[in-house]
């Protein structure tokens, strides 16, 4: 229970192997949907149709006999909308509420009349007796039509894909490293438009947050706002620097960790991945997190190692900035990565591109050593 009136009666998915057909989730993730028992019933949201059964007889089992008065959809991606239709059919006097973004896209996914659906902006409310809905607009948090609700009866914030994770709900995990690679890889590109929900929640007597994935937050709050301030802002959250590499035959690999023993024996903390070879998401989520970033790569057919150019097009269409990057590239004949490289960074908001770029042409030097020891002391 999340309070005396609301439910959880969401499920754990541990079958997925990969999030969104393309995130690494080993610790499974989590379909939150909830019941607001009332005069009148409400329910939050349905999950995926991965586990539809699980999730009707969740529901079932909480009405015990009653029937639900409303469905309210506040986001109507599949992974949350997918059993819409079974509520309706299940229960046909149920009345959707939802945006009218969401209901001009539920023919999309449904052979549904949704004609009767109620149709909810910001500030309408929607009284259940003692509880009292009032919506709250999210577009791009992260989708157009999201929607948010807030009780004003138990100060509960149904905050749709806001303030999820990945990762079951019965799995123990920190919270902040997998909710920061869930919000940079799900809901990144959107800062502005978070921060402008976030604006908004700040008028909002907050005592209990009910996302879609992750779990219930309650004593966390105050340190949840803050990540998503520091996230959603595009600012720093932790000092030191982080190194992404490429490497075909190994060169570039020990040019970037002689970069990080350098830096190590200067008493600065380190991130360090492959590209190739470590979870492109958790890259992205360290490229974020800190502001300095060092990006090696060798020359590929005129241009970049192909790993390379796809972390910097993911970086690109995540909306990345106000960093500072440094570029180390490797070429025994043409070298043309950095300028590859300088091409999309280019194109990227606030991005310090400090000079000069180190160039190996080949297999690590000591004089290659020496640009290196040059690029840290820039760096510190």
């Amino acid at each position: 229970m999340v309070t005396n009136d609301i439910i959880y009666i969401g499920v754990n998915d541990h079958d997925i192997d990969l999030f969104e057909g393309q995130y690494v989730v080993p610790n499974g993730i989590s379909y939150n949907s909830y019941v607001i028992m009332d005069e009148k019933i409400a329910i939050m949201d349905t999950v995926d149709k991965r586990k539809a059964d699980e999730f009707m007889q969740n529901l079932a089992k909480v009405l015990n006999g009653r029937k639900p008065d409303y469905l309210v959809v506040q986001h109507m991606e599949p992974d949350h909308a997918s059993c819409i239709q079974k509520v309706v059919e299940a229960y046909p006097d149920v009345q959707i509420v939802t945006s009218v973004g969401a209901k001009n896209m539920m023919p999309q996914y449904f052979d549904l009349d949704v004609s009767g659906a109620k149709i909810v902006k910001e500030g309408d409310e929607l009284n259940l007796g003692k509880h009292v809905l009032t919506f709250v607009a999210a577009p791009m948090v992260h989708w157009p039509e999201v929607i948010m609700t807030y009780d004003k009866t138990d100060k509960v914030l149904f905050s749709a894909d806001g303030f999820g994770k990945f990762g079951a709900l019965d799995v123990d995990e920190d919270w902040d490293c997998e909710a920061r690679r869930y919000y940079f890889n799900i809901v990144g590109k959107f800062g502005a438009q978070v921060q402008a929900v976030l604006k908004k929640a700040s008028g909002l007597d907050i005592q209990v947050i009910c996302p879609l994935h992750g779990p219930i937050l309650k004593e966390t709050i105050g340190h949840v706002l803050e990540k998503y301030i520091i996230w959603s802002s595009y600012g720093v959250e932790s000092e030191g620097v982080f190194i992404a590499y490429a490497s075909m035959h190994g060169n570039t690999a020990e040019a970037a960790h002689k970069l990080a023993e350098i830096l190590e024996a200067a008493n600065v903390k380190v991130q360090i991945s492959d590209l190739a070879r470590e979870d492109a998401a958790e890259a992205l989520e360290d490229a974020f997190r800190y502001g300095k970033i060092v990006l090696a790569a060798p020359t590929y057919n005129m241009g970049v190692a192909p790993v390379m150019g796809d972390f910097l097009h993911h970086l690109e269409i995540k909306n990345y900035q106000n960093r500072t990057i440094a570029l180390i590239e490797n070429g025994s004949w043409a070298p043309a990565a950095a300028k590859t490289m300088k091409a999309t960074l280019t194109k990227m908001k606030d991005i310090n591109i400090l000079e000069p770029v180190v160039t190996i042409r080949g297999a690590v030097k000591p004089a290659d050593i020496e640009a290196l020891e040059k690029l840290a002391e820039i760096l510190l």
